[in-house]
């Protein structure tokens, strides 16, 4: 599959993979691209880790700082009253609304370095967490807040959905916080499931967005379960044409999921 339309260029990276027969479906796997938020599952995957382990717990309280609030983007946290919030709320927001202040609260406590570890003992070389989120970016901080291929992402939620990635535990706390994401108006909006409920295909997801980037990351359980990464980087005046894209891949991606979840997926 390819960018096909009129207008400014998308650039796109993709890979849609069937786990139980290894049908893979891609185009430029290996191209490193900015992720925008979808680059938080790494962040989520160092939670759910630390808390399957016991070095973090569910209530432990975390107070948001002036600096996790005032980033701005998506999210609810900093904008509401409560200053401290507990590590299950905040990753929750992460996964579900793709929570800035919750984010930088979250990095904060379990730190950038261990998130960078996380995607280096996953096996992961190109895509990677460079910083917080910032409301601006000058010359002295990373231009990006993530990077990574489509072909790594792919990679680590198959070690997730096929159980060798981490603790039984923790990858039962990521997926259900990605079960929980709200935004399904990418790959997943052209994947034929009810989000609200919990019969039939279920989607797991991570979505990005940025100036000039749109991103979708999942796990999708039907009759087949499939892993996918699309990530698009396009020139102002393609956002149109870069969702459109992620769609095409969202179609197909429920071709090779199928319509319905077997038991053992």
């Amino acid at each position: 599959m390819s960018a096909a339309h009129d207008g400014p260029p998308v650039r796109v990276g993709a890979m849609v993979r069937r786990l139980d027969d290894g049908r893979t479906l891609s185009t430029d796997p290996d191209l490193v691209l900015p992720l925008a938020s979808v680059g938080k599952v790494l962040l989520l995957g160092e939670v759910a880790r630390r808390l399957a382990d016991g070095t973090l717990a569910e209530g432990q309280p975390v107070e948001l700082l002036d600096a996790d609030r005032e980033v701005g983007g998506t999210g609810l946290i900093g904008k509401l009253s409560p200053r401290r919030w507990t590590v299950v709320d905040l990753a929750t927001a992460v996964a579900a609304v793709s929570d800035n202040a919750a984010t930088n609260a979250l990095l904060r406590l379990v730190t950038l370095d261990a998130v960078q570890d996380l995607a280096r003992r996953a096996g992961l070389r190109n895509t990677i967490l460079h910083d917080r989120i910032r409301a601006e970016r000058g010359p002295d901080v990373p231009e990006t807040f993530a990077t990574g291929t489509a072909r790594e992402l792919c990679a680590f939620l198959a070690g997730v959905a096929q159980g060798t990635w981490q603790s039984p535990q923790a990858r039962q706390l990521l997926r259900g916080w990605l079960a929980g994401n709200t935004d399904r108006t990418m790959v997943a909006d052209s994947i034929g499931h009810d989000p609200w409920s919990s019969d039939g295909v279920r989607v797991e997801n991570k979505t990005g967005t940025d100036t000039g980037v749109r991103a979708d990351t999942g796990i999708v359980s039907g009759g087949h379960t499939v892993v996918y990464a699309v990530v698009a980087a396009f020139a102002p005046g393609a956002e149109r044409a870069a969702v459109a894209e992620l769609r095409r891949w969202g179609a197909t991606v429920d071709r090779l999921a199928g319509p319905h979840r077997s038991d053992s997926s």
